[in-house]
């Protein structure tokens, strides 16, 4: 029996794909390991997110906290194509977007718990995780505050003359912020690789995009063509679509150096955030549980690599139990951790400050008249 079951996963392996986009050129030559990563990011992006989320409800958690669970693809799929000289930054929904550029569960988790072995030494929180090391620059909690800021980093790669891209992800109740059309116009003006990703998952906190946004037909992204920019509009659940539509992004950023404007649908299986009360009242509970059980994207790609004999169903539950062992580890690391010294709490504001320079000790590089 054991015979006859490997050789059914190989000759699976020989057939050709059938998920669609499976074939697209940047997907056509994934390996099996790869695959296989990018479903263990998905799963620690979740069960991550469901420890902290049982640690909020205990108290240990302070702040907001606004889960990812049911966007995991979107952050996965696209910074799985980055290289060297792409940068990521996005919106105070931030830990799976964390996870995926490579932060480990630690420094994440630690920082939840409000602790000085956090990433941003405990002084952030849900909303403020930074790792310059990964060229990933935020967790900003001003709602489309980061679109100005993702197509200055775009100018920066341009001016530097490197053949790169910035990813800026936002919210579709952020596209209605007056920064962000500046942004669009700036990016479009100067022809800056940003390539800003509208993860639309419906609801701008707690209203409906029906309600909230007035757009064409084609979606929140066609808005896009008042500013003569490239556009798309993408499904968020599979991974192989997601890949291959910010690929095009990528590709126009590295070797046009022009920006684009896309939207990926997507669905947040939880409220705007944890102190969000009426998560079941401006969403019906069907509509919730239609989404949970027909467009999860985990499930969708572990079934995914399944049929295509890249795992088996043990494969996965060892994933998902390795991955909440890590999440368990994460927070025990952070309740044991210590809180920031109130010494430290004029520490990392200003540059200029921390460093001792002339204008951080006299103080008129800021209030100079």
């Amino acid at each position: 029996m054991r015979g006859n079951f490997l050789k059914e996963m190989a000759e699976k392996k020989k057939s050709k794909p059938t998920a669609p986009y499976a074939d697209d050129p940047i997907n056509a030559n994934l390996t099996d390991e790869e695959k296989i990563d990018m479903l263990r990011t998905l799963v620690r992006i979740r069960r991550f997110e469901q420890t902290s989320l049982k640690h909020y409800h205990s108290g240990s958690i302070g702040g907001f906290l606004h889960l990812y669970i049911g966007q995991e693809s979107v952050a996965v799929g696209s910074i799985s194509l980055l290289g060297d000289d792409d940068h990521v930054i996005t919106a105070y929904r931030d830990h799976g977007h964390a996870l995926s550029v490579g932060m480990g569960m630690d420094e994440c988790m630690a920082e939840l718990f409000g602790k000085k072995t956090g990433c941003s030494k405990g002084k952030g929180g849900s909303m403020h995780y930074f790792a310059p090391d990964k060229n990933y620059w935020g967790g900003h909690g001003i709602v489309g505050g980061q679109t100005p800021l993702g197509a200055g980093l775009a100018f920066a790669l341009k001016y530097q003359g490197k053949k790169g891209c910035c990813l800026c992800y936002l919210g579709d109740g952020a596209i209605n912020q007056g920064a962000f059309h500046e942004a669009l116009n700036l990016a479009a003006l100067w022809d800056l690789p940003v390539i800003f990703i509208i993860e639309n998952n419906g609801y701008s906190m707690g209203t409906s995009q029906a309600r909230s946004s007035a757009f064409p037909e084609e979606g929140l992204a066609a808005r896009a063509k008042g500013y003569n920019m490239d556009w798309d509009v993408m499904e968020g659940v599979s991974l192989y679509e997601i890949r291959a539509g910010v690929q095009k992004a990528i590709t126009r950023a590295h070797e046009e150096s022009r920006p684009t404007l896309l939207e990926i649908k997507t669905y947040r299986h939880k409220g705007h955030s944890v102190a969000d009360a009426n998560a079941e009242k401006y969403r019906t509970k069907e509509e919730i549980q239609k989404y949970i059980q027909e467009h999860d994207p985990i499930d969708f790609w572990k079934h995914t690599l399944i049929e295509e004999g890249v795992i088996t169903e043990d494969d996965y539950k060892a994933i998902n139990k390795e991955a909440g062992d890590e999440a368990n580890a994460a927070a025990d690391f952070a309740i044991k951790s210590p809180f920031p010294d109130e010494s430290e709490i004029f520490d990392d504001i200003y540059w200029e400050v921390d460093n001792n320079t002339a204008a951080g000790r006299t103080g008129r590089h800021f209030f100079h008249k």
